[in-house]
């Protein structure tokens, strides 16, 4: 549920820069979600769709590009690709000891807006 209040929260920062760049209509939103993020999809298009009827961003497309989750072990040093939390490092096999260092972001990347 709280993709509700993700949904929220975008449509906030959506109108902030609208108002600062003058923008009458929004378009399209480019949004990079990391897949360690815990963020469901589905539901986010739903509240993004719910929450901009009245605004800005009335029918604006949501395009979402995921993003890998990444970690560095602190026992080996290897960098891998990781789909889950506390999984086992991919080349000494040691568990606990990743740092996750990509795939937890989930940012706006780019407005098409007139």
């Amino acid at each position: 549920m709280h993709e509700l209040s993700l949904a929220e929260n975008l449509l906030q920062i959506i109108e902030e820069t609208a108002t600062e760049h003058q923008l009458t209509k929004v378009k399209t939103v480019w949004l990079e979600i990391g897949k360690l993020a815990c963020v469901e999809q589905g539901s986010l298009r739903f509240y993004f769709d719910v929450v901009t009827q009245d605004s800005i961003a009335r029918q604006a497309k949501l395009e979402i590009i995921e993003i890998a989750g990444q970690a560095v072990c602190t026992q080996c040093n290897h960098s891998s690709l990781i789909t889950i939390y506390y999984e086992a490092c991919s080349h000494c096999g040691s568990y606990n000891t990743l740092k996750v260092t990509q795939g937890r972001e989930m940012k706006i990347k780019e407005l098409e807006a007139e």
